[in-house]
């Protein structure tokens, strides 16, 4: 029987029309982060199981693609890009300057069921600040997700602020004083579940339905801590209008390493959760083995921003192709001058595709289209006796017979 080529669910392929969107967004990405003073790093996809497991919580570690290796090792593809960072500042501590900066675009993988926004391997794309307490760099870390979402034409949106140790009060005055992350983490579930169902939860984990009443009572009248009214007032020195973000009680995060701020945006349309995720981590560092450094970065969801730009139609009028000109290939008679050509437009930074086999015009031209590029060059036996190049605009279908300096100062507008 025939095998049927098929991807795995939750996992995508990406088009050439796809990638074109999905490297716009990467590129604003990497643009605002680096002129944010954010330096690139790189991990692998595969860690050690003991360095993954233990840090997000139970919920979590169930979603952990795990296996045995074949050199009988207890590995696992990362989870997110914040533990393995963390890693490496227990690894490198000697060697990196803090407070160190880092950014980190690559793919995650989570066996969860898949949905709409949601898969199993997406790519992640990281800012985080190891080294300091300071406010300003929970701050920053909020001005870069304000900077990138309005670069990107985002308008309908909402920056929530809250903080692990305002809720970790909220636990205490309910008198919750063990098994705290796990009540975060069914708190987390508050969207999801709802409070019926974040009751139930919290009830098959031995909290009585007084503490259950206490822990949503207090959620309502929580108010910032002192340290997040000082973020609150960084925030405005970023020049971030009050009405881009709000503190919200409700919002619990539920991976167990966060230790203070925590952040998440929505978006108003479409609703796929949230674009954006993060917090102070001022443990991890610790606890992977390396010295006391604190921390504080963000997630922002590539695959979910490009989802979220495709419906809402903000893309701006993004070439379908990044080829410029085709040159055609007529034969061996004029081919290395076809090939020179070639090389002079790629020199001069006009990306150029050379039609491989010397097929029928027509054909050649077909396959341009198909391809959304927009020229053609053509260097046949009469073009080369006069050391012409007939250019042919593909959407207008006019021609004209041009020098190389003409072509390339056309190609180049």
């Amino acid at each position: 029987m025939k095998n049927t080529p098929q991807t795995l669910k939750g996992f995508r392929d990406f088009l050439p029309e796809d990638m074109i969107i999905r490297n716009y967004v990467k590129n604003i990405f990497i643009e605002v982060f680096e002129n944010f003073g954010f330096q690139p790093l790189e991990t692998p996809t595969l860690e050690y199981l003991s360095t993954l497991t233990g840090k997000y919580g139970s919920d979590a570690d169930k979603l952990l693609y795990s296996f045995t290796d074949k050199g009988d090792r207890q590995v696992g593809l990362r989870y997110d890009l914040t533990v393995p960072a963390a890693k490496i500042l227990a690894m490198y501590s000697n060697t990196i300057s803090l407070p160190f900066k880092r950014y980190q675009i690559q793919n995650i993988f989570r066996a969860e069921k898949p949905q709409k926004g949601r898969y199993r391997e997406v790519m992640q794309c990281d800012i985080d600040t190891f080294g300091t307490n300071s406010p300003t760099a929970d701050a920053e870390i909020i001005a870069v997700i304000y900077t990138i979402l309005n670069k990107l034409k985002f308008s309908k949106y909402s920056i929530k602020i809250n903080s692990r140790q305002v809720l970790f009060d909220i636990l205490e005055k309910s008198n919750i004083k063990n098994n705290q992350n796990s009540v975060f983490q069914s708190l987390d579930k508050f969207q999801k579940i709802g409070q019926d169902g974040v009751n139930k939860e919290l009830i098959s984990k031995g909290l009585s339905n007084n503490q259950i009443a206490s822990i949503f009572e207090y959620i309502k009248t929580a108010q910032p801590d002192q340290n997040l009214k000082d973020i609150f007032d960084l925030l405005k020195n970023y020049g971030i209008p009050d009405s881009a973000f709000q503190f919200d009680p409700t919002m619990v995060r539920g991976l167990d390493y966060y230790t203070d701020t925590i952040f998440e945006t929505y978006v108003e349309e479409p609703k796929i959760g949230s674009v954006t995720g993060g917090g102070r981590y001022n443990n991890l560092v610790k606890t992977l083995g390396g010295p006391d450094i604190p921390a504080v970065g963000t997630t922002i969801g590539l695959d979910r921003i490009c989802d979220v730009i495709t419906e809402l139609n903000l893309l701006p009028n993004l070439p379908k192709t990044i080829t410029k000109v085709m040159v055609a290939n007529l034969g061996l008679e004029t081919q290395n001058q076809a090939l020179s050509l070639s090389s002079n437009l790629r020199q001069n930074n006009i990306a150029t595709v050379f039609y491989p086999d010397p097929e029928k015009l027509g054909k050649q031209i077909k396959y341009a289209l198909s391809l959304n590029i927009p020229y053609l060059a053509i260097i046949g036996t009469d073009e080369a006796a006069q050391n012409k190049i007939t250019l042919k605009n593909l959407t207008s279908q006019q021609q004209q017979l041009l020098s190389l300096e003409e072509i390339i100062d056309i190609l180049k507008r």
